[in-house]
């Protein structure tokens, strides 16, 4: 296989990950909170950061959770997912050929602790409130703990 026909399938797949964390974080079912909701789209986003090399699980989990976010009535988070969801991308990566091993369970609860710090900041920036945006702070661990488990 040449490094173009390399660079084209991994383009290809990284662009199936984005649509289908689009897809799965806006229009499957999800548990609507007070200033978001508990999707399963994350899911993919570990998924794409097992299979792709790093750069395009990023691209990936960035523009395909913003996506959602945008047609889905959140567009004022799109930019705090863009950057939560690549970070989240980052910190995600298995280790060897299994998913399911010690070292990746412990980086996926680290990335759902980021996916919950993150927008925990982003809303302090946001309602310039530091006590208001606990409300969705455990919600937001609830996700990225549904996430891992269903991962």
């Amino acid at each position: 296989m040449t490094q173009g026909t390399s660079k084209l399938k991994n383009l290809i797949a990284a662009s199936m990950f984005c649509a289908l964390i689009f897809v799965v974080t806006a229009y499957m079912p999800r548990l609507p909170l007070v200033g978001g909701y508990v999707h399963f789209g994350d899911v993919f986003i570990y998924f794409a950061a097992c299979t792709l090399p790093a750069p395009y699980a990023v691209i990936s989990a960035a523009f395909g959770a913003a996506l959602a976010d945008s047609v889905t009535g959140y567009l004022i988070y799109a930019p705090a997912t863009f950057v939560i969801k690549a970070i989240m991308a980052v910190l995600f990566r298995c280790s060897g050929d299994k998913y399911l091993t010690k070292r990746n369970i412990l980086t996926a609860c680290a990335a759902g602790l980021v996916g919950g710090a993150g927008y925990y900041v982003y809303e302090i920036i946001l309602y310039r409130n530091v006590v208001s945006p606990l409300v969705n702070f455990p919600y937001n661990l609830l996700q990225g703990a549904a996430s891992i488990i269903l991962f």
